[in-house]
């Protein structure tokens, strides 16, 4: 249970909101840690994870976006790993800006050796802890820690893809599928208000704002407030209830928000 947290968190804080949208910046020794959390977490190196990321947002809902929800619920689900990719997907990938990775030493060494890495984070540690400490046996310590896990893990995030872009409101713009879901916020521990990550993807809070399971923001803040976290972005209440009011769904309700460190 507690890898598997580290996992989600290491895509959900890591992949997402820190090397995806630079929703906040972070030490080399936290950049470290997240790199580590985000490889156990077996979704590719954040190098791969970040490009369909981006290209998934600039070209959301058509067929230049790797999970392409009006294809369907299966496909934003896990179907778009199990089929060839759209000629589109394999252009307008040639877009998208990875400058910023290329020169991050961290995201480099990971993408150079992720399957050492792999092997050694997401396979062997996990593993071999209860075997050596609690005298588990491998066998069920390699299905429980790995494979159980793993798929645990795997459509965890995948619901942010397909459930977060099929049922709930969009109070923020209704003219993309991405939704506000309670039940994707319950099981991610808060990334279901994807509408209004849509939105506003650069805000260190998002999807969380409006749930009562800010666990991801909340730890952004502690890091930032032992000064491993800073320069959290964040958008402005005025900014919000604007954008609600413009292009939302009319479901919106007042959702408060806390200065950011």
């Amino acid at each position: 249970m507690f890898i598997g947290w580290l996992s989600i968190e290491g895509i959900t804080m890591g992949a997402h909101r820190l090397w995806t949208h630079h929703s906040f910046q972070v030490t080399p020794l936290l950049s470290t840690v997240l790199m580590i959390m985000q490889t156990m977490a077996g979704q590719n190196c954040i190098w791969i994870w970040v490009r369909d990321h981006r290209q998934h947002h600039r070209y959301e809902d058509t067929d230049g976006d790797p999970r392409n929800a009006s294809r369907g619920f299966f496909f934003s689900h896990m179907g778009w790993l199990m089929c060839r990719k759209h000629p589109s997907i394999i252009k307008t990938g040639k877009n998208i800006n990875m400058e910023d990775l290329n020169a991050d030493p961290i995201v480099m060494f990971q993408k150079n050796y992720y399957y050492l890495l792999y092997f050694i984070f997401a396979v062997y540690v996990p593993v071999a802890i209860p075997v050596y400490f609690w005298n588990e046996s491998w066998n069920v310590s390699l299905f429980v820690n790995y494979f159980f896990r793993y798929v645990n893990v795997l459509h965890t995030t995948w619901c942010v893809n397909s459930v977060a872009h099929s049922f709930g409101n969009k109070p923020f713009d209704k003219n993309i599928l991405a939704v506000e879901s309670r039940f994707v916020s319950l099981v991610t521990f808060g990334d279901g208000t994807h509408n209004f990550h849509h939105a506003f993807p650069w805000d260190y809070r998002s999807p969380e704002l409006g749930t009562s399971l800010q666990i991801t923001s909340k730890l952004i803040e502690g890091l930032a407030r032992l000064g491993m976290a800073s320069n959290l972005k964040y958008v402005s209440d005025d900014m919000i209830k604007a954008r609600a009011k413009r292009t939302g769904d009319g479901t919106y309700k007042t959702q408060t928000s806390e200065k950011a460190l």
